[in-house]
Protein backbone atom coordinates (compact mmCIF):
# COMPACT_ATOMS: atom_id res chain seq x y z
CA UNK A 1 0.00 0.00 0.00
CA UNK A 2 1.43 3.36 -1.05
CA UNK A 3 0.90 5.97 1.68
CA UNK A 4 2.83 8.78 0.00
CA UNK A 5 0.70 11.78 -0.98
CA UNK A 6 1.50 14.80 -3.13
CA UNK A 7 0.26 17.57 -0.85
CA UNK A 8 -0.59 18.31 2.77
CA UNK A 9 -4.24 18.73 1.75
CA UNK A 10 -4.16 15.20 0.38
CA UNK A 11 -2.65 13.98 3.65
CA UNK A 12 -5.55 15.38 5.72
CA UNK A 13 -8.30 14.77 3.17
CA UNK A 14 -9.88 11.96 5.18
CA UNK A 15 -9.80 13.67 8.60
CA UNK A 16 -13.50 13.95 9.51
CA UNK A 17 -15.35 16.57 11.53
CA UNK A 18 -14.96 15.86 15.24
CA UNK A 19 -11.79 13.81 14.81
CA UNK A 20 -9.40 13.15 17.69
CA UNK A 21 -5.81 14.04 16.85
CA UNK A 22 -2.50 13.49 18.62
CA UNK A 23 -0.21 16.32 17.53
CA UNK A 24 3.54 16.17 18.05
CA UNK A 25 6.06 18.83 18.90
CA UNK A 26 7.14 20.70 21.99
CA UNK A 27 6.32 24.37 22.25
CA UNK A 28 6.70 25.53 18.66
CA UNK A 29 9.46 23.05 17.79
CA UNK A 30 8.61 20.01 15.71
CA UNK A 31 4.96 21.02 15.30
CA UNK A 32 3.41 19.85 11.98
CA UNK A 33 2.48 23.39 10.92
CA UNK A 34 1.94 22.49 7.26
CA UNK A 35 -0.60 19.81 8.20
CA UNK A 36 -2.29 22.13 10.71
CA UNK A 37 -2.63 24.77 7.98
CA UNK A 38 -4.10 22.14 5.64
CA UNK A 39 -6.72 21.24 8.28
CA UNK A 40 -7.51 24.94 8.63
CA UNK A 41 -7.90 25.32 4.85
CA UNK A 42 -10.22 22.31 4.72
CA UNK A 43 -12.45 23.83 7.38
CA UNK A 44 -12.43 20.77 9.65
CA UNK A 45 -13.94 21.58 13.05
CA UNK A 46 -15.02 20.02 16.33
CA UNK A 47 -11.54 18.58 16.78
CA UNK A 48 -10.30 17.00 20.00
CA UNK A 49 -6.56 17.49 20.29
CA UNK A 50 -3.94 15.88 22.50
CA UNK A 51 -0.67 17.80 22.34
CA UNK A 52 2.06 19.34 24.45
CA UNK A 53 0.28 22.69 24.11
CA UNK A 54 -2.10 24.48 21.80
CA UNK A 55 0.36 26.71 19.99
CA UNK A 56 1.07 30.35 20.68
CA UNK A 57 -0.07 33.60 19.12
CA UNK A 58 -0.76 32.67 15.50
CA UNK A 59 1.42 29.56 15.30
CA UNK A 60 0.81 25.84 15.56
CA UNK A 61 -2.55 24.67 16.86
CA UNK A 62 -3.41 28.26 17.85
CA UNK A 63 -4.49 28.76 14.22
CA UNK A 64 -7.25 26.17 14.64
CA UNK A 65 -8.05 27.25 18.20
CA UNK A 66 -8.53 30.92 17.24
CA UNK A 67 -10.84 29.86 14.41
CA UNK A 68 -13.02 27.89 16.82
CA UNK A 69 -12.16 24.57 15.17
CA UNK A 70 -10.97 22.83 18.36
CA UNK A 71 -13.59 21.70 20.83
CA UNK A 72 -11.31 20.08 23.40
CA UNK A 73 -7.60 20.20 24.16
CA UNK A 74 -5.63 17.90 26.43
CA UNK A 75 -2.17 19.32 26.97
CA UNK A 76 0.79 18.87 29.25
CA UNK A 77 1.99 22.48 29.12
CA UNK A 78 -0.39 25.42 28.88
CA UNK A 79 2.20 28.20 29.18
CA UNK A 80 0.96 31.72 28.47
CA UNK A 81 -1.95 30.66 26.23
CA UNK A 82 -5.25 32.41 26.90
Amino acid sequence: MDKVVATALDAVSDVPEGASLAVGGFGLSGVPTVLIQALFERGVSGLSVVSNNCGAMESGLAVLLAAGRIGRVTGSYIGANK
